[in-house]
């Protein structure tokens, strides 16, 4: 009798076997993030890949991508949530497909990932169970506007927040409150970014900078744990809601003349880049870190 439930199935000996329902994720090691997760990333890595159904994952997403595709990957590749946030190209039998990095597969060896359902359908048969799959790191995938989530049980005595659609696994997250400098946080293995003494009542101005160099900064998130809060901006440095546009200073009054001229034509306002605005955008602040040569 076959039991179904959500777990990881892989095929062996020609059977499915139920693996332990622990969700994985990819991380890439580097002695300098920028550089060496750059680096890593020209090349493809071999391997296999197997499928399982989940929800969330280790990385705290709140739920799994609206497209149900994601990739959990092991320990050693998850390196306590580096990877986050990123993106994978994986190529296998039948085709190609882009998942995003969401959790952890403890069972899972180096170069073994474990896809959605959904994502291994579109490389492989799913009676197959085990393929050999190519896969590669996303350079800075387009995404929608940055979202920040904080978390529950915090307060102005401690601070942590979950920063999505990043497109690239982030380096760095820095807050403060009003009035104060810029502290770093840190990263615990479940992807919350932390500041142990905590912050303030807020709000917050959060700047995040991944592992490209790019970087952007938020204003005005409130301590509003368990609520996804989106910002103004993404991280490929296009504002997602237009700043008001500037009226321009009255412009002299032309001299008389005996023929009817056609008047000066007025500067159109900023077209929207990105996702619609929310109820109560965010400012934001974007800039370009340094990039590897």
């Amino acid at each position: 009798m076959t039991v179904i439930r959500q777990g990881r199935w892989w095929a062996l000996g020609g059977s499915l076997t139920l693996v332990a329902v622990v969700t994985g994720t990819l991380a890439l090691r580097s002695a300098d993030p920028a550089c060496a997760v750059q680096a890593a990333a020209a090349a493809a890595t071999k391997g296999k890949a197997t499928f399982y159904d989940g929800e969330g994952g280790n990385c705290s997403y709140p739920s799994a991508p609206a497209d149900r595709m994601y990739v959990a990957l092991s320990p050693s590749e998850y390196d306590a949530g580096a990877p986050c946030g990123g993106y994978l190209d994986v190529t296998g039998p039948k085709g190609k497909v882009r998942v995003k990095v969401t959790d952890q597969c403890p069972p899972c060896t180096p170069g073994h990932i474990d896809l959605s359902r959904e994502a291994f359908a579109k490389i492989a048969n799913p009676v197959d169970g085990v393929v050999p799959v190519t896969y590669t790191e996303v350079v800075s995938p387009s995404t929608p506007a940055l979202t920040f989530r904080i978390k529950e049980g915090a307060s102005q005595y401690w601070f942590a927040v979950l920063v999505d659609n990043t497109g690239n696994a982030l380096r760095s997250v820095e807050a403060k409150g009003p009035g104060g400098s810029f502290r770093a946080a840190a990263r615990a293995e479940y992807n919350y970014w932390i500041v142990e003494s905590g912050l303030g009542a807020g709000p917050y101005s959060i700047r995040v900078t991944d592992v490209r160099g790019r970087s952007a900064t938020a204003t005005g998130i409130t301590m509003s744990p368990g609520k996804t809060q989106t910002a103004r901006v993404r991280m490929n440095g296009a504002a997602a809601v237009p700043e008001k546009a500037t009226t321009p200073p009255p412009s002299k009054k032309p001299t008389p003349s005996p023929k009817p001229t056609r008047p000066p034509a007025t500067s159109a306002p900023p077209t929207s880049v990105g996702t619609a605005a929310v109820a109560a955008p965010l400012d934001v602040a974007v800039g370009l870190g340094t990039r590897c040569t």
